[in-house]
């Protein structure tokens, strides 16, 4: 195994630990002004943004390829600044795996802030905090064991994404062949070995992954 490729593996990494940056940002956001506000169509939004879970991967891959492809306005203005298309680069993967993982940090992190005691919160507005003082400092906190299980999921759904990824950024090896879509290559090719290999150091890096994440989320608070 000594010519092993394991450039799927560490694009894999690159992709995950990008998309779940993304995810965290996006889903800590969009938790707490989900737990903590009220706005017209909160549930179509909730449902919308769990969408991802439900959808066939490949369904959502057709969507993001609509969304991102040459003729979106997404699609057109990537390619007005770096002079190439958005779909079938590594790039795409990263927003693919956003997509697919967003819900599973949204959902978590938003249940884990609607159960922090308003209490808290009251006192420390009584103090003098305010808005995204009080989030930061006091609601954010309180429910940083949700949080941080639910940005882990993020990443171990990033990490192991296949049919999204594979729709919008393709099978290129060295440059869009993730770790999951390799194993599904040398399945193909009949090179059970190989995919068996690549198949146990994918599920251990998420083992360990995981493990890492839960032992920081025991020490916290």
């Amino acid at each position: 195994m000594s010519g092993m490729d394991w450039s799927p593996l560490l694009l894999s990494l690159r992709v995950a630990s990008l998309a779940t940056l993304l995810t965290a940002v996006v889903g800590i956001v969009g938790a707490y002004l989900l737990a903590r506000t009220r706005f017209p169509g909160r549930g179509l939004v909730e449902a919308i943004a769990s969408l991802p879970i439900v959808l066939p991967p490949t369904v959502l891959g057709y969507y993001l390829l609509v969304a991102l492809g040459r003729g979106s306005p997404v699609g057109r203005a990537w390619e007005a600044v770096t002079g190439s298309p958005l779909v079938f680069t590594w790039q795409a993967a990263v927003i693919a795996a956003t997509i697919a993982s967003l819900p599973y940090c949204l959902r978590t992190a938003t249940a884990a802030i609607r159960q922090v005691d308003h209490a808290y919160e009251e006192a420390a507005r009584v103090a003098g905090l305010h808005g995204p003082a009080l989030a930061v400092t006091v609601t954010l906190p309180l429910a940083g064991r949700g949080i941080i299980a639910g940005i882990s999921l993020a990443f171990a759904r990033a990490l192991g994404d296949f049919g999204t990824t594979i729709m919008v950024a393709g099978n290129i090896p060295g440059r869009t062949q993730t770790m999951p879509i390799a194993v599904y290559d040398r399945v193909q090719a009949f090179d059970t070995a190989t995919a068996g290999v690549l198949a146990a150091v994918l599920a251990a890096v998420a083992i360990v992954v995981l493990l890492l994440v839960r032992r920081l989320e025991s020490s916290a608070l």
